[in-house]
């Protein structure tokens, strides 16, 4: 069974962001028609890590969903397929 945060009534900022990050083995972000990814053993450092996975009110942005050992933030098209098929 999964845990399920309704972002629109828990906010997350950066104390939790980061450790969503650091907790996962891979994290993608999506930003556009731009998508980075970090794997573990590549991870940046922790401001650059924030400049990432928080939006402009300093809160994690949205969607944001972990499967596995996988954080993904924000939405492409061809992420979702790959990953939710």
């Amino acid at each position: 069974m999964a845990d399920k945060v309704v972002a629109n009534k828990t906010k997350l900022g950066r104390k939790e962001a980061l450790a969503l990050a650091r907790g996962a083995d891979e994290v993608i972000v999506a930003r556009g028609k731009k998508v980075v990814r970090f794997r573990r053993a590549d991870r940046p450092s922790d401001e650059e890590l924030a400049a990432v996975l928080l939006g402009p009110t300093g809160n994690l942005r949205a969607p944001a969903i972990r499967t596995g050992g996988t954080l993904v933030i924000g939405f492409h098209p061809d992420v979702f397929a790959e990953l939710f098929g």
